[in-house]
């Protein structure tokens, strides 16, 4: 096949792409009302990459192309899931962001003042028994 040629696919295969397209749209819609626990992210990152998978290689003709192009999809595609991942470790285990307080340090500062301005010196509240 030369590079003038264009590969023209068969409706039959385009019309099987589509149902499984269809049906895995579905898929990520049951899956998305379930809960996976740490397993609704990839689960559906995973759905996503096989629907993309099915796009790039029917619709977009890269199964009938060059070689190359599927070598440098499929390498661009890896560095995706790489940086994606990364990404997903940070916010995984970035530790307890529920512990935090709210207002600025200036607010929290001023509030503190004003709490050890209401609140008695201990000096005073001591006992002398030296007047007795």
């Amino acid at each position: 096949m030369s590079y003038a040629e264009h590969h023209i696919t068969p409706i039959r295969t385009l019309i099987q792409v589509i149902a499984a397209l269809f049906a895995l749209t579905i898929l990520t819609v049951v899956t998305s009302r379930m809960d996976l626990g740490g397993l609704d992210v990839p689960v559906a990152l995973g759905i996503a990459l096989v629907k993309a998978g099915l796009v790039v290689t029917v619709f977009m003709a890269l199964k009938y192309d060059n070689k190359v192009n599927a070598v440098i999809f499929g390498v661009g595609a890896l560095f995706v899931m790489i940086f994606l991942a990364f990404t997903l470790f940070d916010t995984a285990f970035r530790g307890d962001l529920s512990s935090t307080t709210k207002g600025t340090i200036m607010e929290q500062e001023a509030a503190e003042e004003a709490i050890q301005q209401r609140e008695p010196d201990p000096s005073a509240l001591q006992f002398n028994r030296s007047n007795e």
